[in-house]
């Protein structure tokens, strides 16, 4: 760093050539990954990168992946291709990395995807229920194997889910569940008013079943709905 002195420089913060391919943290708000051939990322998502990399945006082509016309929402991706290291990051949401293995069905909505192995198949599903014109809650269904990146606003909350009793989650809290729960959506006027800002209407998630919801403490704000 040319003699340049600052904690900014200590080994904590110093981006290090990695050590093998794939998926790292780089720390609590970014994701490192060694490509050595493709990867998938969420568009506009990568903050940097060096090596030899490619960079497509993905339409229709990976199993039907957006079908924004239909969902109104969707993972809009890019594919990275080559050899090289790409940093991943969005907003400074924190980052986690999820290991799927063979069998394994994880169900994450996709605005809380932030890059995939190419070994990890995925696949738009609907939540229907509640009576909800346009249908539903859309989330990405990963089945495969290989690494997921998952970012989250705030700290997330792993909620168990057991065959005594469902879990109630709000729609917008709701970052994933183990694809196995069975699911549902209810619209609960009494509930509502208590929990969402008064509107009176709120609709939750219904989950049964044995396995685990992920769940955000942050709430879409009004100024935040009105950007997307």
């Amino acid at each position: 760093m040319h003699g340049m002195k600052s904690d900014l420089f200590s080994a904590e913060y110093l981006a290090q050539p990695a050590a093998a391919p794939g998926m790292t943290l780089q720390n609590t708000k970014s994701i490192k990954y060694a490509v050595q051939g493709e990867m998938y990322a969420r568009q506009g998502s990568m903050i940097a990168f060096r090596g030899s990399l490619q960079f497509e945006r993905k339409g229709q082509g990976i199993g039907g992946l957006l079908k924004r016309a239909v969902t109104g929402e969707g993972l809009p991706l890019m594919s990275v291709k080559g050899q090289g290291e790409a940093w991943f990051a969005q907003e400074a949401a924190n980052c986690f990395i999820v290991d799927i293995e063979q069998g394994d069905a994880l169900t994450i909505n996709g605005r809380n995807v932030l890059c995939f192995d190419p070994t990890l198949s995925y696949e738009i599903k609907t939540v229907k229920g509640a009576g909800m014109t346009g249908g539903g809650l859309f989330n990405s269904l990963f089945t495969g194997y290989g690494k997921l990146g998952v970012i989250c606003e705030g700290n997330p909350i792993v909620i168990p889910v057991t065959g005594q009793a469902p879990v109630y989650v709000d729609t917008d809290a709701v970052v994933g569940w183990s694809a196995q729960l069975s699911t549902s959506l209810h619209r609960s006027q009494s509930v509502g008013s208590m929990i969402r800002g008064g509107s009176g209407e709120a609709v939750q998630l219904m989950l049964q079943g044995d396995g685990f919801v992920i769940v955000r403490p942050s709430e879409a704000t009004p100024q935040k709905a009105a950007a997307h």
